[in-house]
């Protein structure tokens, strides 16, 4: 028992000592480094100014407010967009006539940068979170139409012709074997496009908007306050590692027969 216990204490200490070792250096080196080196606040707040600039912010409820607007128009386009991903996919890769209408289309936004779109869709959606959530969708299209699409059409003939030979219809053989070989990569899309779209929500809100964070990103900048802008930002790493992490856990949990580790390697 005592050697179980040891084996999860060493598991544990060499999965989380590196990065939290790495933390605290960063951390050190932020604070002591500019002032050693007489670098300017304006350029670099010391960690000590940025963590007081945060405490303020959430203090006041400023940075709650603008998170709450950025968060909901970040996860609303991702869930969107995420999902019209899947059903394109799994509709191109079960009927040719789709493929062939549709994927010239789809390579050719691929290759639109989508930041550029963002100013076309204020216009055409309004300032308010409408066009927030288009952008944020749009962004999260793409990589998990790509991952799904590999997903359905990477499956073994021997699952495909035990399904033939038991007459299955083509929903079942669907549900049970297109569907659960997909899901991996469409995690590994998943993964991708839940940090892409707490992006595409910061530049819909850079381009015009009245909340969120991308528009108290604006406020600083414009006032100066450096410290602030690194808050902010701070707030902003921290939302898109929450939410890879929930994914990453949902990915555990519900396609336990895959690691999500090397998954996320073969994400395109």
């Amino acid at each position: 028992m005592s050697m179980l216990q040891g084996l999860k204490r060493s598991k544990f200490v060499s999965r989380f000592l590196p990065p939290l070792l790495t933390g605290i250096t960063i951390l050190l080196m932020w604070e002591f480094l500019p002032r050693l080196f007489g670098i300017s606040a304006l350029l670099i707040p010391p960690l000590s100014q940025v963590a007081f600039a945060l405490w303020n912010g959430l203090s006041s409820g400023v940075i709650q407010e603008a998170l709450a607007v950025t968060l909901f128009e970040a996860l609303t386009g991702y869930v969107i967009g995420s999902g019209l991903g899947i059903f394109l996919a799994a509709v191109i890769t079960r009927s040719e006539l789709a493929e062939r209408a549709l994927v010239p289309y789809l390579v050719s936004l691929q290759s639109v940068p989508k930041v550029a779109l963002a100013p076309l869709l204020v216009v055409w959606l309004g300032f308010g979170i409408g066009s927030k959530i288009a952008i944020a969708g749009i962004i999260s299209f793409f990589p998990v139409l790509i991952s799904s699409i590999i997903g359905f059409t990477t499956i073994e003939s021997e699952k495909l012709e035990l399904m033939r030979s038991l007459c299955a219809s083509r929903w079942q053989t669907f549900r049970i074997v297109y569907f659960p070989n997909a899901l991996p990569f469409i995690f590994a899309g998943l993964n991708v496009a839940v940090v892409f779209c707490v992006t595409g929500a910061l530049v819909g809100e850079f381009v015009g908007a009245s909340k969120g964070l991308g528009v108290l990103l604006m406020q600083m900048n414009f006032n100066m306050d450096i410290a602030g802008m690194f808050s902010v930002l701070i707030v902003l790493a921290c939302m898109g590692g929450s939410l890879h992490a929930f994914v990453r856990f949902l990915h555990r949990k519900l396609v336990f027969w895959a690691e999500p580790e090397k998954m996320d390697q073969g994400t395109p």
